[in-house]
């Protein structure tokens, strides 16, 4: 894809970002899009008696990402070009570790490998030719991730509550609505993804009721 984009064949794709910098293409990263999160690592056998970076120097390294191993790695080691499964690679004798993307890292330790830590985080992006107009895609497209990484929360609370409730969600300007029964206000708020099951007890506890928590479709800053 990254040459695809590189090439002008097509104006923007969707890749990982790892392929993008292994690939080293003139392509520009649009929009970060929230999923496929990995991690690029180094990783040798458990029993194995490197312990850092520095340690993997003139080692053999086996990883179908010789580019940045070369570019990350911060000592000179014999890279030891593989296709495949790359985990195997110290178990056959090819190479002392690996550089390889991880997500879990249960597939390391399936395969009797630990992390000596981690080069580089990638995850999927929009790339785009330099010059071709994609702004608008590329407006419509941040929409829908802002919305995704976030979710609309509405409750009801004493109004003597309100300051405590302002204070759990933090300073995101929410909408404070004056309710029919005295002294009770609705308030409205977005409120990151990640947070929601951390701020509904919090909630409760400083009084808030008639708690909904709803998705976004579509969001803009």
């Amino acid at each position: 894809m990254p040459e695809y984009v590189q090439d002008g064949v097509v104006d923007c794709g969707i890749t990982g970002q790892d392929l993008v910098r292994e690939r080293g293409a003139s392509v520009e990263e649009l929009l970060e899009l929230g999923y496929g999160s990995c991690r690029l690592e180094a990783a040798v056998p458990e029993e194995s008696s490197y312990q850092s970076f520095d340690d993997l120097a003139g080692a053999r390294i086996a990883s179908v990402y010789p580019r940045l191993t070369k570019e990350l790695l911060p000592v000179e080691v014999e890279l030891v070009d593989v296709t495949g499964s790359v985990e195997i690679a110290p178990r056959l004798g090819l190479a002392d570790g690996i550089v390889d993307l991880v997500s879990s890292g249960n597939t390391l330790r399936t395969n009797g490998l630990r992390s000596l830590g981690r080069l580089f985080s990638s995850q999927a992006v929009l790339i785009g030719r330099p010059g071709a107009d994609t702004s608008r895609l590329v407006s419509m497209m941040r929409a829908v991730v802002e919305a995704r990484a976030h979710r609309y929360l509405m409750l009801n609370t004493p109004e003597s509550e309100l300051d405590e409730v302002c204070r759990i969600i933090g300073s995101r300007s929410p909408s404070v609505l004056s309710l029919a029964q005295p002294g009770m206000v609705a308030v409205h708020a977005l409120v990151p993804s990640s947070e929601v099951w951390r701020l509904l007890p919090e909630l409760e506890s400083a009084g808030a009721s008639s708690i909904l928590v709803v998705p976004v479709e579509r969001m803009t800053r």
